[in-house]
């Protein structure tokens, strides 16, 4: 049972989500209160477990249809769709209630806009152009900024759209290099790919100048002032494995790395306000 919630609800990237979110507040500039930070975590958690398993009532036809995800509850028959539903549905009520009870009406309506957009527009789109990844990747930039906005931050300050468009550049590349790892699953659910989406074909210039920028921005937040010198000196290396893969082109290790670049990140910015 524990092993089918953890897969309806993909647990782990939902407490990366979450601890995405803690990052947010910790990056805000007065020190948010403990209860205050492990609550936006548990509420993030929650919005990010609901709206996983909402989307896998969404799109459980086409998870029946692929290797990766035809183990998952639904496609099992573990559980209906209906079922699955009602239970998304009360995870993320209780994250969006704990959301407001612990920050208040402007972090609530940035984790419902989260969801929402996920659902609603992301999803659908899936199955319409392979570009819907570049709307996707605005439901990972958010949780930061819900973060920053429960420690009493300005959705529209500079520092945390640094933080949260540097989320968003991340994305792209690494969304890109797992499109093309399950290329076949992807075809075989009908799902539209890149052009260039196959592992034995050459990336496009265009994936690499991403990557080039994803790497210069990872500088600016040290450059402005966010990110305290201790710290500086730790996250400015974070760009030079990105260069040195894009020089040589270890897709492999790239990949890799991309997936814990933003918990390294994340953890650098709670490092030094320990």
């Amino acid at each position: 049972m524990i092993r089918e919630l953890s897969s309806l609800f993909r647990l782990r990237l939902a407490i990366l989500n979450g601890v995405a979110a803690i990052g947010g507040a910790v990056f805000f500039p007065a020190p948010a209160g403990t209860v205050l930070v492990l609550a936006v975590f548990a509420a993030v958690v929650l919005l990010a477990a609901g709206g996983s398993a909402l989307n896998q009532v969404l799109e459980h036809d086409l998870d029946r249809l692929m290797f990766r995800t035809r183990l998952r509850p639904i496609p099992r028959g573990f559980l209906t769709p209906a079922t699955a539903a009602i239970i998304g549905l009360s995870v993320s009520a209780a994250g969006l209630v704990l959301l407001f009870a612990a920050a208040g009406t402007a972090p609530t309506l940035l984790g419902a806009a989260a969801l929402a957009w996920y659902l609603a527009i992301y999803t659908p789109l899936k199955r319409r152009t392979p570009y819907a990844l570049a709307a996707g990747a605005v439901c990972g930039a958010l949780p930061p900024l819900i973060g920053w906005c429960s420690a009493g931050g300005s959705m529209a300050d500079y520092r945390i759209m640094l933080l949260a468009g540097l989320l968003y550049l991340w994305q792209i590349p690494h969304f890109w290099l797992f499109q093309r790892r399950h290329a076949a699953d992807y075809r075989a659910a009908g799902f539209p790919l890149l052009a260039v989406a196959t592992r034995s074909s050459a990336l496009p210039p265009l994936f690499w100048l991403w990557l080039a920028s994803l790497a210069t921005a990872t500088t600016l937040l040290p450059t402005f002032g966010l990110i305290s010198r201790s710290g500086a000196i730790l996250y400015l290396l974070f760009p030079l494995p990105l260069i040195a893969m894009s020089l040589f082109r270890s897709e492999k290790i790239l990949f890799s790395y991309l997936n814990a670049f933003p918990l390294m990140i994340t953890v650098v910015i709670i490092a030094q306000k320990i």
